[in-house]
């Protein structure tokens, strides 16, 4: 599985992660990605998540073969 990560995560990650093992939903990978930085658990409580260029919910249930895009709240002005 294959996580792209934007904007200030990517301070967190780097630009992409390649996951080997199987994470079931969003909200597994979630999860997971707050135990591999716990720095970064207040900012992945915002973001959304997107498969396929669709955002998905946190039930929504991931493959091994999915390319997730993680993306953090933005300000405008």
């Amino acid at each position: 599985m294959k996580i792209q990560l934007f904007a200030s995560l990517k301070d967190f990650f780097g630009k992409e992660l390649d996951i080997d093992q199987s994470i079931s939903s969003v909200e597994s990978l979630r999860q997971f990605l707050e135990t591999q930085n716990p720095q970064s658990a207040s900012l992945l409580k915002s973001c959304r998540f997107a498969v396929k260029d669709e955002f998905v919910a946190n039930d929504y249930l991931l493959t091994d073969h999915d390319i997730i895009s993680v993306i953090p709240p933005s300000s405008g002005g």
